[in-house]
């Protein structure tokens, strides 16, 4: 199966000790975000966990003391984002350089089949317009050349969350998103890269996107080179190809506070949530209570071990 860690919260930035200690001991705890007292526990083993799935801001903390060694067994996917914002909207993002640097350092570790740049949410405003979008691409993608073969963006979604965290963000025309598409497509090329448009309408195809998803099977079965069988997945949103699978994170838990951010509700509650935070839990957030009732997650390995062929 796969695990994802990233889709609630950022793991390796702000809890690599604790998800180290995960693996060490074997599982993990994670309460339902819709029903707190109902708990699932999921085993970290190699036989039966095919991947495990990173989204993070700052991969340096999981690049430290041996942590890299502890995943080793498992195969990997990562997604690291790296954006040309300043403290005023990204307040506790590390200085782009810093990510890019610990981009390369990771990518020399999985290999670049493995790690895929995010550059998103792509927002507009008086000073990250789209002149600005384009000339600081431009210097990542040169940054960052030959360390992967992807580039996923998206343009800001204006969800309730990010609406009451950045009341003043606006929607970017499709014509907008058209003409930013195109040029990032063009940059993306001359350095061997993919542009992976998440969760965007597909007409983006048009300007040279792939619109095939940025988190597929396929692209799963790349990185660890080996086919997989796997079950049905009905979690996507319509505008969505990608294969999603149970998040071990949890929301309201990110440090990073981005005021675009989807997952973090309020800031209190994300402090309060982080204060909670125990390494040696198996839960991310806080202990088990005497009301909870922990479920064992149905897990199995979907390697597939028939060779198939692939038509030319």
């Amino acid at each position: 199966m796969i695990i994802q860690t990233g889709m609630r919260t950022d793991i390796p930035a702000f809890y690599a000790d604790w998800f180290a200690n995960r693996l060490r001991e074997g599982f993990v705890l994670v309460r339902n975000p819709y029903n707190p007292l109902s708990v699932t526990r999921y085993e970290l083993n190699p036989s039966v966990v095919d991947l495990i799935g990173f989204c993070t801001k700052n991969p340096a903390p999981m690049l430290r003391r041996g942590r890299m060694e502890l995943l080793s067994p498992y195969g990997q996917y990562w997604f690291v984002t790296i954006t040309p914002y300043g403290r005023e909207i990204e307040p506790n993002v590390p200085p782009k350089e810093e990510v890019i640097d610990s981009f390369l350092r990771l990518s020399q570790l999985v290999g670049a089949d493995s790690v895929a740049w995010r550059y998103d949410p792509i927002l507009l405003d008086k000073t990250y317009t789209p002149e600005h979008h384009i000339r600081d691409f431009g210097e990542m993608a040169r940054a960052l050349a030959g360390s992967t073969k992807t580039c996923v963006i998206s343009f800001i979604d204006l969800f309730r969350k990010v609406k009451n965290n950045y009341p003043e963000a606006t929607a970017i025309p499709p014509a907008e998103q058209h003409r930013l598409t195109a040029e990032f497509v063009r940059i993306a090329a001359a350095y061997g890269m993919t542009v992976r448009p998440c969760g965007e309408s597909p007409e983006l195809a048009a300007r040279g996107a792939d619109c095939g998803g940025c988190m597929t099977v396929r692209i799963f079965e790349q990185a660890i080179g080996r086919n997989l069988n796997v079950p049905p997945n009905p979690k996507n949103r319509k505008e969505c190809a990608c294969y999603l699978t149970g998040d071990i994170g949890q929301y309201n838990s990110c440090g990073h506070l981005c005021r675009y951010c989807y997952a973090n509700a309020d800031r209190d509650v994300v402090r309060r949530n982080m204060a909670l935070h125990d390494p040696e839990s198996p839960l991310l957030i806080g202990s088990i209570g005497p009301d909870d009732i922990i479920h064992h997650a149905a897990q199995e390995s979907w390697i597939d071990p028939q060779l198939r062929l692939t038509l030319c």
